[in-house]
């Protein structure tokens, strides 16, 4: 099995926030919910950011407290293994107001190591 490297994770975490916010851009919650193959690729971005923010070291993410690494995987985890309580409001909160003051501090720690 081939492992990642912290930095690789950080940016699949980026990528991931970019792809969310590609897909969403100008729509508005209504398209967004009423549009299954977006709301599932959102949820699969999803996952890719709690998955990336799981497996980056507890010394790297001290180095950026600020960030929410707790909260980003306990995110994937409802994704992944309680689908069923996914709240697309809440998404749709997360996408519009909790992923874009991400982007600087995973930037900022992306270039520090």
């Amino acid at each position: 099995m081939f492992s990642r490297s912290a930095k690789e994770r950080i940016q699949d975490i980026l990528n991931a926030i970019d792809s969310i916010q590609m897909r969403t851009a100008g729509m508005s919650f209504d398209e967004f919910s009423q549009n299954e193959t977006v709301v599932k690729a959102v949820l699969y971005d999803l996952i890719i950011i709690g998955e990336a923010a799981i497996n980056i070291s507890s010394n790297v993410q001290a180095l950026a407290p600020e960030l929410p690494w707790r909260l980003m995987s306990d995110m994937r985890n409802i994704m992944a293994h309680e689908y069923f309580q996914v709240n697309l409001r809440i998404t749709w909160s997360t996408i519009q107001n909790n992923l874009p003051p991400l982007i600087y501090p995973l930037q900022q720690l992306q270039v520090s190591l």
